[in-house]
């Protein structure tokens, strides 16, 4: 029955491998913002290799008649997968619109969450594909920490912020790239949880 594993499982781990290394590009990236529009395009390129990975398991899904998992699992977890990747691609591509070029604690901050994240997803995703179910667990549960951990750094970020920066544009250019970010660590949050429903199905 799990004979399939070449290609759905296969593609997920690649997904996950893609979203590990587009994050760890992106947390170098900020810490050096001398060129954000080589960082920009690099950034959307791992995103059309993430879509590119969708695609195929769309159209895989359409063509097999039995799959590893349910279905709607496949596609829960494919469609969460590349919001991840969708999300840290969308703050990268606002450096280059906005001009941004000066180093932010704030942004490194977030970035770290996001390693951390993505490295736990990349964790679960591999057990997934090995049947070893409930020791996805721990990483779901780290994940949700960590999620928390970039509520924490919102908050602070925007406090300060707002006692600090007097130019009411870059006042509004920060302000949603924090935002974007603690949204990204939200989609982290929705892998972990398309997992957990993942576990209570089939274990």
């Amino acid at each position: 029955m799990f004979k399939k594993k070449d290609i759905f499982f296969k593609t997920l781990e690649e997904m996950a491998d893609t979203i590990v290394e587009a994050t760890e590009y992106f947390a170098k990236g900020v810490s050096d913002l001398s060129d954000v529009t080589a960082f920009a395009k690099r950034m959307k390129e791992y995103e059309s290799q993430c879509d590119q990975y969708t695609h195929t398991i769309l159209k895989e899904l359409n063509k097999t008649f039995i799959t590893p998992i349910e279905r709607e699992d496949i596609m829960a977890l494919t469609t969460s997968l590349d919001d991840v990747l969708d999300g840290i691609e969308a703050c990268a591509s606002r450096f280059e619109m906005y001009h941004i070029r000066e180093k932010d604690e704030y942004i490194t901050l977030f970035a770290d969450v996001l390693v951390r994240s993505t490295h736990q997803i990349k964790s679960a995703i591999y057990l997934l594909t090995q049947k070893k179910l409930l020791a996805i667990r721990e990483h779901c549960i780290a994940i949700n920490e960590l999620e928390n951990q970039g509520d924490d750094v919102l908050r602070v970020s925007i406090t300060t912020l707002f006692a600090n920066v007097k130019d009411p544009i870059e006042l509004i250019k920060r302000k949603e790239i924090y935002e974007r970010l603690e949204q990204t660590t939200d989609y982290c949050e929705d892998v972990a949880n398309t997992l957990e429903s993942i576990i209570m199905r089939n274990s």
